[in-house]
This record gives structure tokens, sequence and C-alpha cells, in this order.
């Protein structure tokens, strides 16, 4: 028993390193850029429902944590579903080393929300570029695993978040600092992966 147990965590131990080291492609690319024009669309709606956000904060959180949380929802979704397939017995494995990857950078945002709706409310102008800056480090993080012109979109999110932080006050509240920074970043993720498939088979 004690061969046996030794060698089952070698073999675990084996798949770990196989899965840390196999690119993950958990991701699609229409799944991505449904999620784009999901933020398109909360930005419209953030345009008619809270047009004047700095006095209708409350409005303002339900819509893009709405929005946060339907897109997780899909990517999450997908995210399981592909990887079954594609990755087969690994999937397991590269599915929660994928979370971990982002997980820092998704907690670090939800904490931040929290903390200065309940304590700073005057200085919530600041999150678009909180969140912004917080998936472009996510996406940093994640970049070993997957394709390297994810690179893009983690420097497109780093420097759409501290352009709406420079643009201080009501002006980072507008609908479009968040529609365009996520609408078009999603589709730079999109394309990403879409490039990447498609060499993968040209090369088979």
């Amino acid at each position: 028993m004690d061969d046996l147990n030794k060698a089952l965590a070698e073999i675990g131990s084996i798949r770990r390193q196989l899965a840390r080291s196999t690119e993950f492609r958990g991701y699609g690319p229409a799944t991505l850029a449904t999620t784009a024009a999901i933020a398109l669309a909360a930005a419209c709606i953030q345009a008619q429902w809270a047009p004047e956000s700095a006095h209708h904060l409350d409005r303002y959180l339900s819509i893009w944590l709405t929005t946060a949380a339907v897109s997780a929802a899909l990517i999450g979704t997908q995210m399981i579903t592909r990887a079954q397939r594609v990755h087969s017995g690994m999937a397991d494995e590269m599915i929660r080393i994928a979370v971990e990857q982002f997980l820092p950078s998704l907690g670090a945002g939800v904490l931040l929300t929290v903390v200065l709706a309940r304590f700073v409310p005057g200085a919530l102008w600041m999150l678009p570029g909180l969140w912004q800056i917080c998936s472009g480090i996510g996406i940093f993080s994640s970049c070993r695993f997957l394709p390297r012109p994810m690179l893009a979109a983690g420097a497109w999110y780093l420097l759409c978040g501290l352009l709406c932080i420079a643009l201080g006050g009501e002006r980072a509240l507008s609908p479009w600092a968040m529609g365009i920074p996520y609408g078009a970043g999603q589709l730079i993720v999109a394309g990403a992966l879409l490039l990447k498939a498609r060499e993968d088979a040209n090369e088979e």
C-alpha cells in the first residue's frame, strides 16, 4: 500500500507539473466577444438609467456589478465545459490553476469596492479605474498560462485604468469610461484567443 500511495502521489505531481506547463484553452473567443457586447450594453443602460452617476451611485454599482456577475458566469460556465472537452483528464487541475491565477486580482477588486462603498463613498469615482487596473493585473498574472498576445489586453486595461483615474471626479463615472475599456479589452482578449486557435489549426 505504501508503494501504491507513493506511486499515486508521484502521478499526481506529474499531472500538476504538466498542467502548469500546458497552455490553457478553456477560454473561448466567442464567449469573450459576447462579454464585450454585454459591457457596451451596460454602458448604454447606464447612460439612460443613471446619466448623472455621481448622484446615483447605487444605480451605477448595481449596473456594473450585475454586468460583472453575468460576464463571470458566462466565462466560468464555458471555461468548465470547454476545458473538459479540450484538456480531458487534466481539465480539473487546469481549471483550478486558471482560477488561482486570476483570483487575487478579482478578490482585490471586490474588497476595494466594499471598502470604498462602506468607508470612503466620496472616493467611489476611482472604482472604474481601479477595476480596470485589477483586470490588467489579473491578465498579467495569468499570461504564462495563456497565449502571449494576451499581454496586449493586460496593458490595455492597465493604461485605461490609469487614464480613468487621471480623469478624476464625475468624468470617471461616465458610462463610456467603463463601456469602452471593457468592450475593447474583451475584444482584444477574444482576438488573441482566435489568433492562437488559427495558428494551432495551421500547425496541425
